[in-house]
């Protein structure tokens, strides 16, 4: 990768990227003239404060204009042909260009940027990568599984080369992608452009387990039943979707989850005797046996579990685990 230099451009003179994955599905929708107006709806503006690990256009924007400008410079790449293209940073140019056209108080006719020449598209990959799949401003999974599948599929990269650059396992990178696809093929056929939600991702990230897509197919289901199961959200929250090989198997909580959803049908499902001699366990004495259990492993039993991942042991086990990270995220969340 060539070095990069400081620079303060005129906003004027640089292009925002349109081939960003975040704003994708608008060239789908409105062709390569997309407007600023439809970038700015694509990377968030006009939306109200939400909850997430993601800086939001709507505080970024506040930040900045709070601050008089940006902290850390854009990323934009110099072009043979003279044009100044952003790679990391369309939201805050987006941002300058507001605020110039608003008349905010404050010098928004420049931006601090770091200017590469003539970089390669691996290059830009790279960078993308790093900044946000495992650089502090996450895109959503939606998102980064998009950009995944375009990198396998379209840039042709291979998996050392995508692992390289954004780090991961190679089983989840996989699982990404294959979620991506199975969601665009089977879920968005289902849904108009604007019915469209990217915030069901994780129930195909779920689908991707063995076990899962095997009870699917077992019992005469396919993945476009799958999918109106959570347009019909018959699968909330969806994480339920690692039960439904336990539901499935069973005649009648099959046919309650088909009419009242997988909360109802798990009620019908039985429920090991030993859990009613812990309903008045503590939480911390659970936690304690749990963490006991897990340090006094033998080498043996891991090996057990390893030798059938996709198994109920292993499965309710990660279950757990989400839920402990969960509870552990909402406990230190502020009001």
């Amino acid at each position: 990768m060539s070095d990069s230099k400081f620079m303060q451009l005129s906003v004027d003179k640089i292009e925002l990227d349109i081939t960003n994955p975040r704003i994708a599905k608008f060239i789908g929708m409105y062709g390569d003239n997309i407007t600023a107006e439809q970038m700015a709806l694509a990377l968030g503006a006009g939306e109200a404060p939400t909850e997430g690990s993601y800086t939001t256009f709507y505080s970024l924007r506040e930040s900045i204009r709070t601050n008089g400008g940006i902290i850390h410079p854009i990323i934009v790449n110099s072009t043979p042909n003279g044009r100044f293209v952003v790679i990391e940073g369309n939201t805050r140019a987006l941002i300058y260009r507001e605020f110039q056209r608003q008349k905010v108080e404050g010098n928004w006719g420049i931006i601090p940027c770091m200017v590469y020449e003539k970089l390669a598209q691996r290059d830009i990959d790279a960078i993308r990568l790093q900044a946000h799949l495992v650089g502090p401003r996450d895109w959503d999974p939606y998102s980064k599984a998009k950009y995944l599948d375009h990198l396998r599929n379209t840039n042709h990269l291979t998996m050392d080369q995508i692992i390289d650059f954004c780090g991961g396992r190679k089983r989840e990178v996989l699982d990404y992608i294959a979620a991506y696809q199975d969601m665009e093929g089977y879920y968005r056929p289902l849904l108009t452009d604007d019915q469209f939600d990217q915030t069901r991702f994780s129930a195909f990230v779920e689908l991707q387990r063995p076990r899962v897509k095997q009870a699917v197919v077992n019992h005469n289901f396919n993945y476009t039943d799958f999918s109106q199961w959570v347009i019909d959200d018959l699968i909330t929250p969806l994480n339920m979707v690692r039960q439904l090989p336990r539901i499935l198997e069973n005649p009648k909580s099959r046919e309650v989850f088909l009419k009242a959803g997988a909360q109802e049908a798990m009620k019908l499902l039985d429920v090991p005797a030993v859990v009613d001699s812990m309903k008045n366990v503590s939480l911390d004495d659970l936690a304690r046996e749990l963490s006991r259990r897990i340090l006094a492993m033998s080498y043996g039993e891991l090996q057990r579990l390893r030798a059938n991942v996709a198994g109920d042991e292993n499965s309710l086990l990660c279950e757990t685990r989400d839920q402990l990270i969960q509870v552990c995220k909402d406990i230190a969340a502020e009001e």
